[in-house]
């Protein structure tokens, strides 16, 4: 959807959202203390001349009084109208039709990595683009059309052959259903088999884990016949209750399952739009103790597809995340997106859904 490039942004400069809010108030309303007639009827009250001291003091109690309960009376309006407008907010981005897209992260030989996915992951190359005035190459990569499956979507830079994965990026998943055998497959085909099959440390999942050419693991997990066989993003954050409590208010998402491993010390959450054995997730990992990780410059972001990209960021500003690229068409091609950051940093980018289709086509 958006050029990569290493270490920086490439977002061009952001659109003001016609739905931001004034930064006095989070619907833009005033305070009554700043209303210029309100200043003028007590600045004229307070020049008016008492017959003795004691009277005066007592019209200013008086008028501080009334002040104070008018001001009172004020923020309890404003905040009475703050409020339904918010759940509304949030009740809509449950009911949004929201998608995980694609995943986007850079390599450094692009048609090395394009055979290795398709001859030992069995993914299709749905299509590819080249930009040569701007210097970069992408490539989507998956196990059906765009329109319906959760793809990748490769980038190349021109000459850039390395980058740095970080501490942060876990892996991506992929269901098989024999682990075994797919991992034989691979290795035959000189893929590089990091974790031999066998079940998962704290359960029973039969899983594998491989690593492509630039260093990015998948994992390999034994399911049955699935709609959607990129089924997982694992990334890790450093306090999971903050981030499921993100995902779920700003993202719509839903808490599909946590599982606690003391045993081996961490947790991990399921995020998503639906259940994992017939939609993509996202999969949050809490280490004990790890509060910080290294983000590198390899992994870029996920595109979520939404109906309105401009309801999406102010519910994400509401949720506490940050908005990166103000929510508008992208030049060139007029594709509607916003970018936000989780509470760790990870990157996250909305698409709008007619337009994606538009740009598909």
């Amino acid at each position: 959807m958006e050029r990569i490039i290493p270490m920086a942004s490439t977002l061009r400069p952001s659109l003001s959202s016609s739905l931001r809010f004034s930064s006095t108030t989070r619907l833009g309303l005033s305070h009554p203390s700043r209303n210029p007639c309100r200043r003028f009827s007590f600045l004229h009250l307070g020049t008016a001349s008492p017959p003795t001291q004691h009277f005066d003091v007592k019209v200013l109690k008086s008028l501080r009084k009334g002040s104070n309960m008018a001001v009172a009376a004020a923020g309890n309006i404003a905040q009475a109208s703050t409020s339904p407008a918010q759940d509304d907010l949030l009740e809509w981005v449950k009911k949004d039709n929201r998608r995980m897209l694609h995943v986007v992260y850079r390599v450094g030989d692009l048609d090395k990595t394009i055979k290795f996915y398709t001859e030992c992951l069995g993914m299709k190359l749905l299509r590819k683009r080249d930009i040569p005035e701007e210097r970069y190459t992408n490539a989507f990569l998956g196990y059906g059309p765009e329109d319906s499956h959760f793809v990748i979507e490769l980038t190349y830079n021109y000459g850039v052959d390395r980058y740095d994965i970080g501490s942060g990026f876990g892996h991506f998943g992929i269901a098989v259903e024999d682990v075994a055998k797919t991992a034989e497959l691979i290795k035959a085909k000189g893929g590089k088999v990091t974790r031999e099959p066998g079940p998962v440390k704290g359960g029973s999942t039969v899983i594998a884990f491989i690593e492509d050419p630039d260093g990015y693991k998948f994992e390999l997990l034994e399911r049955g016949p699935t709609p959607e066989p990129l089924c997982q993003v694992m990334l890790r954050v450093g306090d999971l209750d903050r981030s499921i409590a993100f995902y779920e208010k700003a993202f719509g998402m839903e808490l599909l399952r946590k599982r606690d491993n003391p045993e081996y010390k961490y947790t991990i959450a399921m995020m998503g739009y639906g259940p994992e054995d017939k939609s993509a997730v996202l999969e949050l990992t809490y280490n004990y103790g790890v509060a910080e990780y290294e983000k590198g410059n390899a992994y870029a972001q996920i595109a979520i597809g939404t109906d309105d990209v401009y309801k999406t960021a102010e519910a994400v500003r509401l949720g506490g995340g940050k908005i990166t690229r103000e929510p508008g068409p992208l030049p060139g091609i007029n594709t509607k997106i916003t970018t936000c950051l989780d509470p760790d940093g990870w990157k996250t980018v909305f698409v709008d859904n007619i337009d994606f289709l538009k740009e598909l086509e």
